[in-house]
């Protein structure tokens, strides 16, 4: 059964209050907490100098009420004397200014003297913790990348990109030949003449912008990899694990991951659906809910990030602080937002925080409790999510039904030339995911080199970068696929492939890319049913278009199972497509009301109304109910067997 947990904060409270709020946590129904992320000026207030005492005080508090403990690395806030004492670990932003102490997350992932300190104090903790029995958890640092940090240009940064570039090139050629520094006179002598791709006169090489981007993910990998060990050294048989973000595509998680045994993320929905891409029309009917495939396709994203284990380690439990409107979740969002998380398969959903702050940053941010200590609506609502859980008991793992192939790098492709001003990558996996889901099917977010036994239906988005061995493994799943726009359009020296667009995929998919459009807003090409708007790919082939436009222009084509989609499409577009696909698959699917979403379990079927208004089940097979009702209000939850 999926635990819950918050995350609490004792060096901001009194020492008296300890056990009283630990004991409240216990009788809410939480059993997990984690502490430490942020406190390294209390563990170290002085160079070398530890304060102990209080968190061994902490620990035996929480571990005697019972609670296990997630102790995070506090190395995502360097204390002020370490700055002053190693000032140039300070990152540099992309106009070359310094992103100085006086927040969080100051620092440079490359600066070697920075990674030093920080294994430093993580084989601290481990010495003196790892241990202790009350400890069953790690997290490393926190939020890496929160902030816009991940790609730093300091001349720590410059060197190691360097070095990274020595590594893989044989020589300085050979980069030339795969950056095509023909082009403009950018050719260099050395790698010492390289320097990171920022501060140009007009944008730089893409090639240089996207190794600079591989660079800085693997920056992210090696810096996490370093704490990883020590952990594992001086607390076997804990998880380690680390707390990502929403719609973030800095580094790749999937990599970090491999180092983990949990992917945890921060689950805003509120926040999210505020600060990204979404309509006027969206943030005002999902004002006090989130979007209805926000909280679900970060759960799916992280499911396949290490192996299927995944929790929630902050859960919105009230208004936030950092968005730029912040309103209250709709009565009973919280619980809803909880469940959700069960059903998608989560270990644990840790709410954030077990207080709200009166002082710092984060004053206006919900807690479970008040800064006055008294309940919040988050906190009814998570005792009555406790209820539930114990009701539903263990749900087992999801079943596999369709794909959806997920690829950081292509992220950073399509940043570095997006051809397009609004062409992003995340918008369009979502656009996908949102579409499968409002058919009524589950799916799975999985890296591209992911295993796909089992399943019956594979998405890829956009895959700009195709080898022939991933093209002929799709090939020979027997299923149908589908390639999004853009796929097969560069090779992995981000250069046109020879023979044009689609690349490889013209070995499976006989088409070819000619042209391609970039329609500003208000431009649209219209098909019967639908319309085509932001991008748009001109297509040679003696193949016959299944879905096409009013002028004849085809848009999707098929070659036995895999199809090629030349375009972005519009819900409408993906419905149709998706419909074709499952129904060669034999998969069943039901056209869902706007605001209603299912999920189902090995061992049973959630629907979750997201709308405002009360949504009959009539039309669904519900079978014996464990929790609500078939007449499902506003942020109401139905689980049936």
């Amino acid at each position: 059964m999926m635990r819950l947990g918050c995350c609490y904060y004792p060096e901001h409270w009194p020492e008296d209050i300890w056990a009283e709020d630990a004991r409240r946590m216990v009788e809410m129904g939480l059993t997990r907490v984690r502490i430490g992320e942020f406190a390294w000026s209390r563990i170290e207030p002085q160079p070398w100098r530890y304060d102990w005492a209080w968190l061994d005080r902490a620990i035996e508090t929480l571990h005697g009420a019972g609670l296990g403990i997630i102790l995070g690395t506090p190395t995502a806030t360097p204390p002020k004397w370490l700055v002053d004492k190693m000032p140039d670990m300070l990152a540099i932003d992309a106009q070359g200014r310094e992103r100085c102490f006086g927040s969080r997350r100051h620092y440079c992932f490359s600066h070697p003297g920075y990674r030093g300190e920080c294994s430093r104090i993580v084989a601290a903790l481990a010495e003196r913790y790892g241990d202790h029995p009350g400890i069953v958890a790690w997290q490393t640092d926190n939020e890496y990348g929160c902030h816009d940090t991940i790609v730093s240009y300091s001349n720590s940064a410059a060197q190691g990109f360097r070095r990274w570039l020595e590594r893989r090139y044989p020589d300085v050629t050979a980069l030339n030949i795969a950056w095509g520094n023909v082009f403009w006179s950018q050719e260099y002598r050395s790698f010492a003449e390289i320097d990171p791709p920022h501060l140009t006169v007009t944008e730089p090489n893409p090639a240089h912008v996207l190794d600079y981007r591989r660079f800085a993910s693997d920056e992210v990998v090696s810096f996490n990899r370093a704490q990883v060990d020590i952990i594992r050294a001086g607390s076997p048989g804990r998880d380690v694990v680390h707390n990502y973000m929403g719609f973030f595509t800095e580094f790749d998680h999937h990599a970090v991951s491999r180092d983990l045994d949990v992917a945890t993320w921060d689950s805003y929905p509120i926040g999210f659906l505020e600060q990204f891409w979404f309509s006027r029309e969206e943030k005002l009917r999902y004002a006090r809910q989130g979007h209805p495939d926000i909280a679900a396709f970060h759960h799916d994203l992280y499911r396949g990030c290490a192996k299927g284990r995944w929790w929630v380690m902050e859960q919105q439990p009230g208004p936030v602080n950092w968005a730029a409107h912040n309103p209250a979740p709709l009565p009973g969002m919280v619980r809803l937002w909880t469940l959700e998380a069960a059903a998608h398969g989560a270990e644990l959903v840790s709410y954030f925080r077990w207080r709200q702050a009166p002082f710092g940053q984060e004053m206006h941010h919900a807690g479970l409790l008040r800064p006055d200590s008294v309940g919040d609506a988050g906190a009814h609502e998570a005792r009555a999510a406790a209820s539930d859980l114990t009701v539903i008991g263990g749900l087992g793992r999801p079943p596999k039904s369709v794909a959806l192939l997920f690829s950081y790098e292509a992220a950073w492709l399509f940043e570095a030339q997006p051809q397009g001003r609004s062409f992003r990558y995340m918008e369009l996996v979502f656009a996908m995911y949102s579409a499968l889901r409002r058919l009524g099917l589950d799916v799975d977010i999985l890296p591209v080199d992911a295993p796909l036994d089992g399943y019956k239906m594979v998405v890829a988005p956009s895959l700009p970068i195709l080898e022939p061995d991933f093209v002929a493994r799709l090939a020979a799943l027997g299923m149908p696929v589908l390639f999004g726009p853009r796929s097969g359009s560069r090779t992995e020296d981000f250069q046109i492939p020879e023979g044009l667009p689609p690349g490889n995929l013209r070995a499976a998919i006989p088409v070819t890319i000619p042209r391609v459009e970039s329609l500003r807003e208000g431009l649209i090409e219209r098909g019967d049913g639908f319309e085509i708007a932001r991008w748009f790919e001109h297509v040679e082939t003696a193949l016959v278009p299944e879905e096409r436009l009013l002028d004849g222009r085809g848009v999707v084509y098929a070659s036995d199972m895999l199809r090629y989609l030349a375009a972005w499409p519009d819900a409408a577009l993906l419905a149709r497509v998706f419909r074709r696909m499952t129904k060669e698959a034999g998969l069943e699917t039901i056209d869902l009301p706007d605001d209603l979403r299912l999920r189902r379990t090995a061992r049973a079927t959630f629907a979750f109304n997201y709308g405002l208004d009360t949504i009959d089940l009539a039309d669904i097979a519900v079978g014996e109910v464990l929790i609500g009702e078939r007449h499902l209000p506003p942020a109401g939850v139905v689980a049936w067997r």
